[in-house]
């Protein structure tokens, strides 16, 4: 569905966490299948993808089930969120306001902020070993701040641009990952690519949990994406095409990871293995992934940025941020990203497997408060003139129902963590598997909603017709 803002709409961006009015609406809901699944072919979901055989010590066939679960699963979730853009107009971290307040909601947002920020400067380490790989005479920390300044333009120019990359990049990389399976499946190197690996439970759900947090991990911005399209966009049309975008862009890019490295020696960095792997196509293969990584990554450095705003705006409520504030901050970020991506980059991996399962721990209690606040609780309806308020207007500065559900959905995850810092008694009574998000999902959900339902203060009183959009 189109609109006619949508040929006049501005290349730059200017709305930032503004409000998006119904007259610059524009977008087509095809767009979300495209943005999120050419978005998922990339260097780091490949590394990814590639763990559940490299450190978990996976065989393919399970490695291959245990990814499908885990992204069939989280990408639920994901796609929840982005049906919420049409309706809202707002992105994500500002409408957790609604949920939190305007002060409580600071935890959340200072959370994405962070993850966001270190995903940017994982992808610009590939980005750099990626470029390095092509052209043996660039030196990984120079491929670092090329890839860096490549996602920094993409980044501040915006939303429309983003869409238009991953048009392009869905064909493109479409068709370069059917050509790199075809390759290396024609191709092995190895006698136990069948036999490497075999199933081990708690390896397996190690496996499901990093898929599954791979779309979780979109969850605070996914509906940036979809806020501009028109309001009266079917919910389902939302959920469906960001769905099965997401979810089989990842499981391409996750499998594609540990078919690599499968079919070459035990050993070999990720992309080293997929340079190998892809013989003779293996420089056009990194060429492409060079080129996503630094689109894809685009989107990571706004997510940050928008949050960042997101942070001062609460403080500085009158101030109006515009193209040039959003260009201001995404310089700045991007160089501090610079500095700690190139003093991370020998020891990628084992910084990634760190940051990703802590997040784990803290955005699947904000997604599960979210969720049932916007679909069961206030079913779409918020009064947006609230939210932008520096006092939260009727949501209050602090909602003390989420923060006690958020806390106690971080708590009950404890027992059943296992991560670098700490292994729960459950988690290493079961041999290591990770069931903290399943727990963590199941008991906060439910709890929230009950919470919720026994505040008769101001939530009830505006139930009537309030809610709904005041602008």
């Amino acid at each position: 569905m189109a609109t006619p803002a949508a040929s006049s709409a501005p290349l730059i961006e200017k709305h930032t966490i503004g409000y998006v009015p119904p007259e610059d609406r524009h977008g087509k809901v095809r767009d979300l299948f495209t943005l999120w699944f050419g978005g998922n072919i990339a260097p780091l979901p490949i590394v990814t993808g590639a763990l559940g055989v490299q450190l978990f010590h996976l065989n393919l066939v399970w490695g291959i089930v245990a990814i499908l679960v885990g992204h069939l699963v989280g990408g639920v979730l994901m796609a929840l969120h982005s049906a919420q853009g049409p309706q809202m107009g707002i992105p994500q971290m500002i409408q957790s306001r609604a949920q939190f307040g305007s002060l409580g909601a600071l935890l959340v947002v200072l959370i994405a902020g962070l993850m966001y920020i270190g995903f940017f400067a994982s992808n610009i380490v590939l980005a750099g070993k990626s470029l390095h790989g092509v052209v043996d005479s660039v030196p990984v920390p120079v491929g670092i701040v090329i890839g860096a300044v490549g996602s920094g333009i993409i980044g501040i120019i915006g939303y429309r641009f983003i869409h238009v990359l991953n048009r392009i990049g869905t064909w493109v990389l479409g068709i370069g990952i059917v050509v790199g399976f075809g390759y290396i499946f024609t191709h092995i190197q190895t006698d136990d690519f069948l036999t490497r690996g075999s199933f081990n439970l708690s390896g397996w759900l190690a496996t499901v949990s990093l898929a599954a947090l791979w779309q979780i991990a979109f969850a605070p911005y996914v509906s940036d994406y979809s806020r501009y399209l028109p309001a009266d966009v079917k919910v389902s049309s939302t959920f469906w095409t960001t769905y099965l975008g997401s979810a089989l862009g990842s499981s391409l890019a996750f499998i594609f990871g540990a078919v690599a490295v499968l079919a070459t020696p035990v050993g070999m960095d990720t992309m080293d293995a997929v340079k190998m792997a892809t013989g003779s196509i293996g420089p056009l293969m990194l060429v492409l992934f060079l080129l996503s990584v630094i689109s894809h990554n685009a989107l990571n450095l706004y997510g940050a940025v928008l949050s960042l705003i997101t942070l001062v705006q609460t403080f500085a409520y009158r101030w109006i941020p515009t193209a040039k504030s959003r260009a201001v901050i995404s310089t700045i970020v991007l160089l501090a990203c610079c500095f700690a991506a190139v003093g991370a980059s020998k020891d990628f991996i084992g910084h990634f497997v760190d940051m990703v399962l802590v997040l784990l721990v803290v955005l699947v209690p904000w997604t599960a408060i979210n969720l049932i606040d916007f679909y069961a609780i206030h079913k779409g309806k918020y009064d947006i003139q609230s939210i932008f308020q520096v006092d939260g207007g009727i949501y209050g500065r602090y909602n003390p129902q989420a923060l006690l559900a958020y806390a106690i959905g971080i708590a009950v995850q404890i027992p059943f963590m296992n991560t670098p810092l700490y292994v729960g008694p459950v988690s290493a009574h079961i041999n290591g598997a990770d069931l903290s998000w399943l727990v963590g999902l199941l008991v906060t959900s439910p709890l929230y909603f009950w919470l919720a339902n026994r505040d008769t203060s101001y939530r009830r009183r505006m139930m009537g017709g309030k809610l709904a959009s005041s602008l």
